[in-house]
């Protein structure tokens, strides 16, 4: 799993100071070094919560532990029962699994609640709180590899999260699908070959296992394992998937996942395939940093398979008489105009600026800037925000 681009990871700092700064152009805000938390705030209007489970799992040594996990879980408004995805993360080099954190993919949940879903997040053992003395998902060495034991350690930890969201009356598990990038992908792809109860489809974002960007470029270790083992649990597949891949992922390179996709298809499997074009330095990270070129093919995957609903923010029409660098007139107090709003001003198109209804302002700038616009400015106090001006058009209606 690879880090967002410098210019992403600027914007997710700047989006963090937002949020924690509150109604923006109050007296008193802390300095931006002390203002960033260790930990994110809790996204308010994804209803965002954090629970820990049980899981039960093997390694590649057959040595058997019984762990609790944390859950990260996002709902939409209202009292349900709202359909689930299950999302799951990647696995990063040996020395950065302890420090990556609790995973969240906050953009990518906040389309899915947009559409309805419920989202839940489990950060697999052997990474983050806990990381330490047992790692399922260790395949073996790189011309030895066995990933079928890993796959399983992992996907077991999705039918974990799903017998815990089975015990939540505002979710609807007879209707739920199984997402994730990279080994996240690869979990997705072998929870779809045990073809749990009620499992409507599965999303692969970039997946496979083997990969070093920094030694082996686009050469992964056992890409022919990888295939065997897919042409193998694909026989027990019941349920279309779409495989999303990118040109330029320095994991896998561009052959292999199509040679990965025709070996499912060879077992029985089912998945529509898309490689999209190159994405900054490395397409692996394409499903973060790469949204306003997947999100179409997902909404019409999604559609065909009930879930109607879209996703995509609506950007209202453009207000004519409102200019855009009419800095004085943005509703909005003084120094959030000075401080925010002629920065967003200066950042090239793409761009977003919205506002909420206590002062608290977000703004972005790339890709998927809208959805990430608004959603830095209500994620905080959970209160709906409204775009104030898209690219160089002001569409703010009073």
């Amino acid at each position: 799993m690879r880090s967002l681009s410098t210019r992403s990871r600027l914007l997710g700092l700047a989006g963090l100071l937002m949020l924690a700064l509150g109604p923006l152009g109050q007296a008193g805000a802390q300095a931006p070094a002390a203002a960033v938390p260790a930990e994110p705030v809790l996204a308010a209007d994804l209803r965002e919560e954090i629970q820990h489970i049980p899981v039960t799992v093997s390694d590649l040594y057959a040595r058997q532990e019984t762990r609790q996990i944390p859950i990260t879980v996002f709902r939409p408004a209202g009292a349900g029962p709202h359909p689930l995805v299950i999302l799951n993360h990647g696995r990063p080099t040996r020395d950065k699994r302890a420090q990556q954190g609790r995973q969240r993919y906050e953009h990518m949940a906040r389309y899915l609640v947009a559409k309805g879903f419920a989202v839940m997040l489990p950060t697999r053992l052997g990474y983050w709180e806990t990381y330490g003395d047992f790692d399922p998902e260790d395949s073996g060495a790189c011309n030895a590899m066995r990933i079928e034991p890993m796959a399983k350690a992992a996907s077991d930890q999705v039918l974990a999260t799903l017998a815990y969201a089975q015990s939540q009356p505002d979710i609807d598990t007879s209707r739920w699908l199984v997402m994730g990038q990279s080994v996240g992908g690869l979990t997705a792809v072998a929870t779809v070959a045990r073809h749990p109860a009620g499992l409507v489809g599965g999303i692969n974002f970039s997946g496979g296992t083997g990969g070093d960007p920094e030694r082996r470029a686009g050469n992964p270790c056992g890409p022919a394992v990888v295939a065997k083992a897919w042409e193998a649990q694909a026989k027990e597949a019941r349920v279309p998937m779409l495989w999303l891949y990118w040109a330029n992922d320095q994991y896998w390179g561009e052959d292999n996942p199509r040679r990965w996709q025709q070996a499912w298809t060879a077992g029985g499997g089912l998945a529509e395939f898309h490689t999209l074009p190159a994405s900054g330095k490395d397409g692996h990270n394409g499903m973060n940093a790469d949204m306003d070129h997947w999100v179409p093919l997902v909404e019409a995957y999604l559609a065909r398979l009930g879930f109607t609903r879209p996703g995509v923010p609506t950007v209202p029409p453009a207000q004519g008489q409102r200019r855009i660098d009419a800095v004085n007139e943005v509703p909005i107090s003084e120094s959030a105009r000075e401080g925010f709003y002629r920065k967003f001003l200066a950042a090239p198109a793409p761009r977003a600026f919205a506002i909420g209804p206590s002062g608290n302002v977000g703004w972005a700038t790339g890709d998927w800037a809208v959805g990430r616009a608004l959603g830095f400015c209500q994620a905080r106090k959970g209160q709906a925000c409204k775009l104030y001006a898209v690219d160089d058009q002001v569409v703010w209606a009073p």
